[in-house]
């Protein structure tokens, strides 16, 4: 089978190859994006955007369920999950048919290939095609890799056979409201998703190992969060070693776990198992075309994203490090700089803020107290209630705390921001770490009253050596 020649070849439809596919096709170059599923990956169809779709859903009931705090009579909402799935349904169905359009009309120099690739030689790719059961071969000099990951599946005996829902399966898939949800790891996929469905009408477990959820958080940023929670009534099962699940003939699941205080048996209707994200390099034949990945299946990269293999590189969660959408784009804005514009950047050196979408949101840039500590920089800190903003106490919003790390040079080395905004309020923090400035220029600014903003007037009035 004689092989079609390209400039750029690009396994996968995620937020770094899409991008790239349009930036190298603008600058002439013939490009085939390879894509065997859904177009947009884990973004689009099972991650950040469908997540927040129904987020979004579960927070308007929850506005209306206390909508009496402020002084309005209403009634309990009634929740239609299948009207809330349809609208998710609805948007991530159009973001794909947009990135189809542009991919397949807007950009002549783009070929849209449907189908599952795997390398036989350098620089030569094979596709099993999706429609009719064809082949392909292809081949370019240069080839990116945007393939992304999947949910990371314990081994427990019987949890095969039970069933389970991942953050995969259960936003492309499931339709009714579970009666009880069990949450399986307490990371930001479990407790965003905890809320989301307690909110939405469901009970909800969150099962976790760690003695606190979100455990890379310094501890007082973590459980003044899992307060939270578990004041709206999620169950929080802590420092618990699942051992075995089963489901009986009624379909109720049942996990067994060891804890501090003993065994524990924890029913449910469904169970989400949210424990991490392995990538998705099996059987791409990455050997037979001498790259490389570490002990868990990561592809190998240098400081410019390139593989060992000549012309190869990795793009987004596939090379491992942080796995974060606005990550896997700039890495696509670092080889776009390297290969049209001549300039190169080394991927460790830049910023990776993070929200956690929870009500309150948990926004973190730079350094926690903890990593501080452990690369012994010297800081100050300072950690303000929520309570006492302004704009917070109007809106009856007052719930978390905004917390700041300064070093000896006045600057900011990093901020944690649980409170409504969060995310917001965290990215401010993150232009003043941009631009270098002391945190007296932010007590100083003239911001307009009353907003979220003024907390950077407010944040460093208490602090302290850390």
């Amino acid at each position: 089978m004689s092989a079609t020649p390209y400039d750029a070849l690009i396994i996968g439809s995620g937020q770094a190859g899409n991008p790239l596919a349009y930036a190298l096709a603008e600058a002439g170059r013939r490009v085939a994006l390879i894509e065997s599923a859904h177009l947009g990956g884990s973004c689009v169809n099972y991650g950040c955007a469908p997540t927040k779709m129904l987020l979004a859903s579960a927070q308007r009931a929850h506005l209306v369920r206390t909508a009496g705090e402020l002084g309005i009579n209403a009634s309990a909402p009634t929740v239609d999950f299948a009207a809330v799935v349809a609208r998710k349904d609805r948007l991530t169905q159009n973001s794909r048919d947009g990135i189809e359009h542009s991919l397949t009309t807007e950009h002549p120099n783009i070929r849209l290939v449907r189908g599952r690739a795997r390398f036989t030689a350098p620089n030569t790719l094979h596709v099993d095609l999706n429609e009719q059961g064809g082949q392909e071969q292809l081949t370019a000099p240069l080839i990116f890799i945007n393939t992304g990951t999947h949910a990371a599946v314990p081994l427990i005996p019987g949890l095969e056979l039970a069933g389970y829902l991942t953050n995969d399966t259960l936003l492309l898939g499931l339709t009714e409201l579970p009666e009880h949800l069990l949450i399986l790891g307490g990371s930001y996929i479990g407790v965003e998703f905890g809320q989301m469905f307690r909110r939405l009408g469901a009970r909800v477990t969150i099962i976790e190992t760690s003695a606190t959820l979100m455990d890379r958080e310094d501890p007082d940023v973590s459980r003044p969060l899992q307060e939270l929670l578990a004041a709206e009534g999620i169950e929080l099962v802590l420092e618990a070693e699942v051992r075995h699940v089963s489901r009986n003939a009624e379909g109720v699941l049942t996990l067994t776990a060891d804890t501090p205080g003993g065994e524990r048996r924890l029913r449910g209707s469904h169970l989400l198992v949210a424990t991490g994200r392995v990538p998705n390099t099996l059987d791409m034949g990455l050997e037979l075309a001498g790259i490389p990945t570490d002990e868990d299946g990561y592809i190998v990269v240098d400081n410019d994203l390139r593989t060992p293999a000549k012309g190869v590189y990795a793009l987004g969660d596939v090379k491992g490090g942080p796995q974060f959408t606005h990550i896997a784009y700039d890495d696509y804005r670092i080889v776009r700089d390297q290969l049209l514009h001549g300039r190169a950047r080394d991927y460790h050196d830049r910023p990776v803020p993070y929200v956690v979408f929870t009500e309150p949101q948990l926004g973190r840039i730079g350094l926690s107290k903890t990593q501080a500590r452990e690369q012994k920089v010297p800081f100050r800190v300072s950690r303000l209630p929520a309570g006492s903003i302004g704009r917070a106490v109007e809106t009856g919003q007052t719930a978390g705390f905004v917390e700041v790390l300064v070093g000896d040079d006045d600057r900011l080395l990093g901020a944690a921001v649980l409170c409504e905004q969060g995310g917001e309020i965290m990215t401010m923090f993150q232009l003043a770490m941009a631009g270098g400035l002391r945190y007296q220029q932010l007590e100083n600014l003239v911001i307009a009253h009353p907003t979220w903003a003024e907390v950077l007037n407010n944040a460093f009035q208490r602090l302290k050596r850390g």
